[in-house]
C-alpha cells in the first residue's frame, strides 16, 4: 500500500477541517456565543416568554408524532423492501428518497393542493367528517413526516440486508410466529439502526421550517413552531426578540447534538455486552 506524502495529508486534512469549521462549527459557535452573551439572562428571559415556551411545545408535539410515525412505518417499509419481493419494488425504493431531493416548500404546497378544505382531493371530505388537515396540526405532522421519511429506512435497510434472515427462518422452524420472530430476533438485531434513524429523524423534524410554514398558520401562541418563531423574532426590530431567537436556535441545536452524543456514548457499551 502506497502512502500519500506527509505534506499532502497535512494539507488535505487542514482543508477538510477548515471546511467543517467554516460550515458547521463556527456558525453554531456564534449562535451559542450570542445566546450566552449576557450570561443566563437571555435564556431565562426567553423561557419566561409564553410565545417561546408554546412554540417549543408545538415543535415537540409535531416532531414527536412525526418521529413515532416514521419509526413504525420506517421499520415496516424496511422489512418489506428487504424481506419481500413484489412488483414495483425498485420504484418504491426510489420514491423513498424523493423527500431528500424535493424542496420542503414544494412538499407543503403539494399537501395544500391535496388536503385543503376548499378544492383539495380529500380535504372537503375530511373536513365534512370533522378532520381539518391543512392549517392544523395533522398537516404539520404530515409535512414533517414527509421530509424525515427516508432517515429511518436508510439506516435500517443496510442492517437488515447484512444480517440476512437465517435466524428468522430458524425461529420460524422452531414454531415461533411472525410477531415472536420480530420481537425476539429481528428487532434486537436492528435496534441500533432504528435508534440512529430515530435520532436523525428527530433532528430533522425539530428543524423543519419550509413545509410546516406552508401548511401551518404560524400564529404566535397557537400553532407557531420554534423554527417559525426564530424567523419572526429575528426579523423583529426589538433586541429582546433577537435574543429570544438566539436562545431558541441554541435549544434546537443543543437537543439535536445531545441526542447524537448520547446515542454515540451508549452504543459501545451495548456492543461490549
Amino acid at each position: 500500500m502506497v502512502k500519500e506524502p506527509r505534506l499532502f495529508r497535512i494539507v488535505l486534512g487542514t482543508l477538510v477541517c477548515g471546511y467543517v469549521f467554516m460550515l458547521v462549527l463556527w456558525p453554531v459557535a456564534l449562535v451559542a456565543q450570542k445566546t450566552f452573551e449576557g450570561g443566563l439572562d437571555n435564556i431565562q428571559t426567553a423561557l419566561q416568554n409564553p410565545e417561546v415556551t408554546h412554540a417549543l411545545l408545538v415543535t415537540a408535539k409535531v416532531a414527536g408524532l412525526a418521529v413515532l410515525i416514521n419509526m413504525v412505518f420506517g421499520v415496516t417499509m424496511s422489512l418489506l423492501l428487504v424481506r419481500s419481493e413484489f412488483p414495483g419494488k425498485r420504484l418504491v425504493s426510489a420514491l423513498i428518497d424523493v423527500p431528500l431531493s424535493v424542496s420542503p416548500v414544494v412538499v407543503g404546497f403539494a399537501l395544500v393542493l391535496v388536503y385543503n378544505g376548499l378544492d383539495g382531493w380529500f380535504g372537503p371530505t375530511l373536513e365534512a367528517n370533522g378532520l381539518i388537515v391543512i392549517f392544523n396540526t395533522p398537516g404539520m405532522v404530515m409535512a414533517t413526516c414527509f421530509v424525515a421519511l427516508p432517515l429511518v429506512i436508510r439506516e435500517v435497510v443496510p442492517v437488515l440486508t447484512e444480517i440476512g434472515d437465517d435466524q428468522e427462518q430458524a425461529a420460524r422452524s422452531l414454531g415461533a410466529n411472525g410477531r415472536q420472530t420480530f420481537w425476539r430476533i429481528t428487532l434486537p438485531s436492528i435496534k441500533w439502526a432504528v435508534v440512529y434513524g430515530v435520532v436523525l429523524s428527530l433532528a430533522r423534524s425539530i428543524g423543519e421550517y419550509g413545509a410546516v410554514r406552508i401548511v401551518g398558520t404560524n400564529v404566535a401562541g397557537d400553532s407557531q413552531t420554534a423554527t417559525q418563531y426564530v424567523t419572526e423574532a429575528h426579523n423583529s426590530p426589538f433586541p429582546v426578540d433577537h435574543a429570544a431567537a438566539y436562545t431558541v436556535s441554541f435549544i434546537l441545536a443543543a437537543v439535536a447534538v445531545l441526542c447524537i452524543v448520547v446515542v454515540s456514548l451508549l452504543r459501545p457499551k451495548e456492543a461490549a455486552k
